[in-house]
């Protein structure tokens, strides 16, 4: 390895904190990826939600739940990913916070949670949004789709997740 996948406030908390050595060349080709392995694919595209970051120029940052069931998200290649946008007008509050940052700064990162095994995996990357037909074709019901070109994914320890069940909907508030 040439260059360390750190950068320097990571590198100063490392030090500060943890246990610099503990990152050896093996254990970030274990832990840090640039691609999704073929074996997570399902996992992702079975998620019915996840969680995603995104900043404004200047720094303000922004995580929203990003739900829809199964299907949500779909694995276009190892390095690419791909999920819609829903209707804001209808079911959202209007303020396009996610859609705005990615217009301004297109870094996004996205967390997904199993909270029937607690495993989690981040995938982060530069995100683009699209509206035309072949984008859109998988998600009919979506405004647009965003696609992130993934840079890293880096799956976590089921540490300090709660097992949790998924529950019977509830109504809506149209019902």
């Amino acid at each position: 390895m040439t260059s360390s996948p750190f950068h320097s406030g990571e590198l100063d908390a490392q030090q500060r904190w943890g246990n610099p050595e503990l990152w050896t060349e093996a254990r970030i080709n274990q832990l840090l990826w640039d691609r999704i392995p073929e074996q997570v694919n399902a996992r992702i595209e079975a998620a019915p939600f996840f969680f995603l970051a995104t900043s404004s120029p200047d720094g303000r940052c922004d995580c929203s739940f990003k739900g829809g069931g199964p299907g949500l998200v779909k694995v276009l290649a190892p390095d690419r990913l791909a999920f819609p946008h829903f209707e804001a007008r209808v079911k959202g509050n209007g303020v396009y916070a996610s859609l705005g940052n990615i217009l301004l700064n297109p870094y996004v990162s996205m967390l997904f949670v199993d909270f029937s095994d607690g495993a989690r995996l981040r995938v982060n990357g530069k995100a683009s949004i699209h509206g035309n037909a072949a984008m859109m074709e998988p998600f009919p019901q979506a405004e647009c789709v965003v696609v992130v070109d993934i840079e890293l994914v880096a799956p976590s320890c089921p540490a300090y997740i709660p097992p949790m069940v998924p529950a019977e909907p509830l109504p809506s508030a149209a019902e």
